[in-house]
């Protein structure tokens, strides 16, 4: 039977004891024929969060005020990706490295068969909640719109993108194409996405996967091709509201060989819920 697309379902765990969890790599998450890495960097921040709320509610009594809830989410998550799987069967083990007050931290490997796939550090806390900051510059508020604009095709059927991103089985995605050509003033490209899941609202480990779902920026310089994350961290900052989640993917450098991208993740109300900045490799000339 075909997996299900709904974006809970890909990020569902069973657990196999002792800080082990099995899963699916969902077909659906998928950029090409590779798993997408914000979705497996998503499961890895299940996996902590399932663990750190196991030993909130079974392991030593806690005094008032200890972390240990359910307003804890991975407020950090730090991966590095060591081998593409394919989709299918995985299994993630969870180290509990520190259980604190405010901050915990538990590490996660994500492994198929004998090989694994992602090592990631998970810092564990309560998020900011929708209060005033007291700074902010949040660059997406005048560029971005809380909804996409009329007329913006959202990957399905026909669009041109639609035989890569598999991801829009699962969530509704609306890409700017024309904010990922080459810029005729030779800027740096400042690529655009409205992206919401299909079926439910936004949650953490969505808005954690978004902080990965630009195409690379390496576009605006016309390379194209799978451009491999080496390393990604993410931080969440706030808890999504139910809407759109607009995403702004901008970088400091396109080199020869190496490359960064940064993500900033904005929920309907204005809230900046996830950063992002990963690491990858330059795609290779046509």
């Amino acid at each position: 039977m075909p997996s299900s697309t709904l974006f809970t379902d890909a990020m569902a765990l069973t657990s196999a004891g002792d800080g082990v969890y099995d899963g699916e790599l969902n077909e659906h998450w998928t950029i090409g024929e590779k798993v997408h890495g914000g979705a497996m960097l998503a499961l890895c921040a299940n996996a902590a969060r399932t663990e750190h709320w196991v030993h909130a509610r079974w392991g030593h009594a806690r005094s008032a005020g200890d972390a240990g809830d359910g307003d804890v989410q991975p407020i950090a998550i730090s991966g590095n990706f060591l081998w593409a799987p394919d989709p299918g069967p995985m299994r993630l083990t969870t180290t509990v490295r520190k259980r604190g007050r405010r901050v915990s931290l538990i590490d996660v490997e994500l492994h198929q068969g004998d090989r694994t796939a992602v090592r990631a550090s998970v810092t564990l806390g309560e998020p900011e909640h929708h209060v005033p900051p007291l700074l902010s510059v949040n660059p997406v508020i005048p560029l971005m719109q809380p909804e996409p604009p009329p007329g913006l095709e959202p990957i399905g059927p026909g669009h041109r993108m639609a035989d890569i991103v598999h991801l829009a089985h699962g969530c509704d995605i609306r890409p700017s194409l024309t904010t990922m050509e080459p810029r005729a003033d030779g800027g740096p490209p400042v690529i655009e996405y409205w992206v919401r899941p299909k079926g439910v609202a936004p949650d953490v480990l969505f808005a954690l996967l978004c902080g990965d779902v630009s195409a690379p920026v390496t576009f605006g310089v016309n390379r194209f091709g799978w451009a491999p994350t080496v390393q990604l961290t993410a931080y969440l900052r706030a808890l999504p509201a139910d809407g759109w989640l607009r995403v702004l993917c901008t970088t400091v450098q396109i080199g020869q060989d190496w490359f960064d991208e940064d993500h900033i993740v904005v929920d309907c109300a204005g809230h900046i819920v996830v950063q992002s900045r990963q690491l990858a490799l330059v795609p290779p000339e046509a």
